[in-house]
């Protein structure tokens, strides 16, 4: 078989499949006759061969796949109009502490976004098959581990997590909160707000964007952006209070009584001859 011939079979499959083909499924095509590193090579031609069209090949978490490139999305959208699910920002950051922090508890989703998570918040999660349950800490209560699916890497465009954008750094974090928060249709930050946020965090209105690694990325950015700032604001509390407990301390210290110099009224002599007097 040449490999004009086998990048045939291999285009017609993927186009036909309705899910990504691993490359083990691949050579099934060829009854084992082409090895994986050949069918990678031919993967890559086809990539370069359909550069300059409307879809793109692309390798994500369950194998390869054909798919539309990012720049068709707003004419197709017009053929079948429909508005992409809708997730609180709550979801959005505890999907974003998972992907990042993962395997994670409820506990240290809880202790990073500082306020207590909705269960139905991770149930919708696992409902869309993003992230599932891996096992349990071997601690007190055995709390279980959540971890991302290959379905996460799936419906992202992701072929591992390492491909997730990175943190950045502290100061650009601190304006990328803005940016996520207009993204969000400009709903408060619900780590920004501890004061005014209920016990349940997933009250904030769902955001009418569709979730991507990026807006994941600056998910996940808010949410280390907040920690920085909470993390700040308690340092600059514990220095302004600290003189002021010291004075506090001071003023109430009780008067040390000061030594007499001589005998007091109460134990004078009372018939000794006071001063200036003559007897």
């Amino acid at each position: 078989m040449n490999t004009a011939d086998a990048k045939r079979i291999l285009e017609t499959a993927l186009i036909c499949s309705s899910q990504p083909l691993p490359v083990r499924d691949m050579r099934v095509l060829f009854d084992d006759e082409l090895g994986v590193d050949t069918i990678k090579v031919l993967l890559l031609e086809l990539q370069e061969d359909w550069a300059q069209r409307g879809l793109e090949l692309v390798s994500v978490g369950s194998g390869w796949r054909f798919q539309s490139r990012p720049e068709m999305r707003d004419h197709l959208d017009r053929l079948h109009p429909e508005k992409p699910p809708r997730y609180t920002r709550a979801a959005l950051e505890t999907l974003a502490i998972i992907a990042y922090r993962q395997p994670a508890t409820r506990g240290d989703m809880e202790d990073i976004r500082g306020v207590t998570i909705n269960s139905l918040i991770l149930k919708q999660l696992e409902d869309r098959g993003w992230v599932e349950v891996i096992g349990h800490r071997e601690t007190v209560g055995r709390p279980a581990l959540y971890a991302t699916t290959r379905q996460f890497l799936d419906d992202l465009g992701l072929a591992s997590l390492d491909q997730l954008p990175l943190i950045e750094t502290p100061a650009q974090q601190a304006a990328l909160v803005d940016a996520l928060e207009q993204a969000s249709g400009e709903q408060q930050g619900l780590p920004m707000d501890p004061v005014d946020e209920p016990a349940v965090a997933a009250v904030d209105e769902p955001v009418e964007v569709p979730v991507t690694a990026e807006v994941l990325s600056e998910a996940a950015e808010a949410v280390e952006a907040a920690q920085a700032q909470v993390a700040e604001n308690a340092a600059a509390a514990d220095e302004s209070e600290a003189p002021l407990a010291a004075e506090t301390v001071l003023a109430q210290e009780p008067e040390q009584p000061q030594e007499p110099d001589g005998p007091s009224d109460d134990e004078a002599d009372p018939e000794a001859v006071s001063p200036g007097k003559t007897s």
